[in-house]
């Protein structure tokens, strides 16, 4: 199954990276699961990615839960929570 993947803000920075296309495993179908698959890059993936981390998560622009499931050609966007000050 191929996932657009969007990363924002300090996540972008940390990664690297604003976005890729990935073919994830059968075994990736919920948002928790793509995390885990995401953090099994190692190095700033794993950083960033990491149980202990407050990461934000949208699927086609809807703000979801880790349980959210995931289907092929959609798109996930991560992010830091928003803080306001």
């Amino acid at each position: 199954m191929k996932v657009r993947l969007l990363f924002f803000a300090s996540l972008r920075e940390r990664l690297g990276a604003t976005g890729e296309e990935l073919e994830v495993p059968a075994t990736v179908t919920t948002v928790a699961a793509l995390r885990e698959h995401l953090r099994g890059r190692g190095g700033a993936w794993a950083e960033v990615f990491a149980p202990n981390r407050n990461v934000r998560a949208a699927v086609n622009q809807d703000m979801v839960q880790p349980a959210a499931p995931l289907k092929a050609g959609d798109e996930v966007a991560f992010f830091p929570p928003v803080t306001g000050g």
